[in-house]
């Protein structure tokens, strides 16, 4: 899943550290909405990228599970905005995930999807190689979740940027022993709490672009996942 909503930006839509951003009422509201879909499902481990807005999310939805924290399933970093041509920033935004995303696109001028192909998929085969769990819950960012969600349906690192991940969401996975590994992509995109996603057909990109236009400064980009 993705962890909840948070907000990059203070109340005078000055933008805030990033890895420290707590989540937001409407993310916890979200958090809460999953762990009900979720009763009844035994889960064997709870698995977070180790950003306070993960760590926090599990905790709401898995209250009774100790957690454990995955670095390399951090999300993919932008860099500083100012290196980015102004008449380019709207670009970098609402199209950082669009089409076939190449890998050697860099994410707001940062990592490159190659680079986040090569701390994902590695944890994921460490994942598949264990075999002592059947159901685990990952709570993960949308870019790193994209990856694992484009990696199951095509096998390669190819990553499907037109899939959506809204805070809160849940992707239902199914993967067996085989070499290589056969997946089922069973759901992708479920917001407990806003089923048919009434609440804005805005990506979560062009929110984060219109927020940060009418900021009163251009700092550091958030890694907005």
């Amino acid at each position: 899943m993705r962890h909840g909503a948070v907000s990059y930006f203070d109340d005078d839509g000055r933008p805030v550290p990033e890895d420290d951003v707590p989540l937001t009422t409407a993310g916890r509201e979200q958090a809460e909405a999953a762990r009900l879909v979720l009763e009844g499902v035994e889960l064997d481990r709870v698995i977070v990228s180790g950003l306070p807005r993960t760590r926090e999310t599990a905790a709401l939805v898995a209250p009774s599970h100790g957690v454990e924290t995955w670095p390399e399933l951090r999300e993919i970093k932008g860099a500083k905005l100012e290196t980015i041509p102004a008449e380019e920033l709207e670009e970098a935004f609402v199209r950082a995930w669009h089409g076939v995303v190449p890998n050697d696109k860099r994410f707001l001028g940062g990592e490159t999807v190659g680079e986040l192909f090569d701390r994902v998929l590695p944890a994921v085969e460490r994942l598949l190689a264990d075999p002592g769990w059947d159901t685990v819950l990952v709570v993960a960012h949308g870019g790193v979740n994209r990856a694992i969600l484009s990696h199951a349906l095509t096998g390669e690192r190819m990553l499907l940027g037109d899939f959506d991940q809204a805070p809160g969401c849940l992707n239902v996975l199914d993967v067996d022993d085989s070499e290589p590994p056969e997946w089922i992509v069973r759901a992708v995109n479920v917001a407990p709490s806003d089923l048919v996603h009434r609440a804005t057909r805005q990506t979560t990109m062009e929110e984060y672009w219109s927020r940060y236009r009418a900021s009163p400064a251009l700092p550091e980009t958030p890694d907005t996942g």
